[in-house]
């Protein structure tokens, strides 16, 4: 990349082009235009030559458009009328097991989770547009390309492999809403994950989340939904959006959250900027590790009896036997067709299919911080959850 930055990008520009591509104009929330502008201008704030500023304006078109076609399909279709009825919720801290919990729970034939290629395309529905929506094969491609130019991300999340069929957090459903802007959204641009700084609004974007569950199971067979995210920060919200919901809380070692999540962001960002500083990425993610401990610790919900709160050790322990476990808290029955789905999957997709991810405390330790402290400070969440400390060295 060349080190001349090129001129910016122009907020009302995009945004009037994004309405002619379309033919639409309605954003369905009268303060988007305004925090679009804030996204926008952190872009500007990165350094990019043409090459990458015309990646972030081609970007910002795909996900305009869409957001203006989603919300358009509303009023085409009857979508508000889907009811979407007692979803079954994986949350915990990210590198905690949520993502093979999720995936085991996807291979449920009476269940249904979001895919990557509904929400990288979300219109029109999928149940009017048949099996052989080219969204699919677009979605396929994509990954792949982002499988070429993150290679790395393989060996810490193998589940890439899925393609467009791969299962996003729910956070990915609002990536056309401008509050954060993740890999799955921004790997053709040269600038780092954004997960926080930008306005946020959590009952705005479950509404959002709910529109897209809404528009995924329009003229599909009924199904359960399953899905994952990070709500912990947003428990009154989500309940709030899903009053008959369950949520899965996995509960793991804040040190190893830690460290494998400063590796694996690592991994990703290595293809998308190059090298990042390891000792400064270890410090952000401790951070974001303590400022989450401290909001469960201290959440008034977490003893809500619609949550149900496991250990990430009895789940790598048993994972079937937890999930069956989760099932009873719904008052679901995990069926004996699902749990050979489910066995088979753990068979079939070893985590270390594309090579062993290592990390460990000591990636913190080089950081400068005191390992033995960390335990310490963490002690009262181990000890409320019944947590333990891990030992990867």
């Amino acid at each position: 990349m060349s080190s001349t930055a090129s001129p910016g990008l122009d907020a009302q520009q995009l945004l009037e082009k994004a309405q002619r591509a379309t033919g639409l104009g309605d954003w369905s929330d009268p303060t988007f235009p305004d925090r679009f502008a804030l996204a926008v201008a952190h872009i500007n704030s990165i350094p990019m030559d043409a090459a990458g500023r015309k990646a972030a304006a081609d970007n910002i078109h795909w996900l305009l458009t869409d957001r203006l076609n989603f919300f358009e399909d509303r009023k085409r279709f009857p979508l508000a009328d889907e009811v979407i009825e007692r979803p079954m919720f994986a949350t915990g801290e990210p590198r905690s097991g949520t993502t093979l919990m999720h995936a085991l729970m996807s291979v449920d034939p009476d269940a249904r989770a979001l895919r990557f290629w509904e929400v990288m395309h979300p219109s029109p529905p999928p149940g009017t547009t048949g099996p052989d929506d080219p969204r699919i094969a677009q979605c396929d491609a994509e990954w792949r390309e982002i499988n070429a130019k993150m290679p790395r991300w393989l060996h810490c999340h193998p589940y890439n492999d899925m393609l467009g069929n791969g299962l996003p957090e729910d956070e990915r459903t609002w990536g056309f809403d401008f509050r954060v802007m993740t890999p799955t959204g921004w790997w053709r641009v040269p600038m780092q994950n954004l997960a926080a700084g930008l306005p946020t609004d959590a009952a705005a974007q479950y509404r959002i989340h709910k529109a897209m569950l809404q528009a995924f199971q329009y003229k599909r067979p009924k199904k359960y939904w399953v899905l994952k995210g990070f709500h912990g920060h947003r428990l009154k919200e989500l309940f709030e959006a899903y009053p008959d919901a369950n949520l899965v809380w996995l509960h793991r070692d804040p040190v190893q959250v830690a460290a494998s999540s400063t590796m694996m962001m690592a991994d990703i960002m290595d293809g998308i900027v190059g090298k990042i500083d390891l000792k400064q990425e270890a410090k952000g993610h401790l951070q974001r590790v303590r400022v989450s401990i401290a909001n469960t610790m201290a959440n008034p919900l977490l003893r809500d009896p619609r949550i149900h709160h496991i250990r990430y050790v009895d789940f790598v322990a048993d994972p079937v036997g937890t999930i069956r476990g989760y099932y009873r808290f719904c008052g679901r029955v995990l069926t004996s067709r699902a749990e050979a789905a489910m066995r088979d999957y753990l068979a079939n997709n070893k985590s270390d299919r594309y090579g062993k991810f290592r990390y460990s405390a000591s990636v913190l330790r080089d950081a400068g911080e005191d390992i033995d402290a960390l335990n310490e400070e963490f002690r009262p969440f181990r000890e409320r959850f019944s947590v333990p400390i891990e030992k990867r060295e």
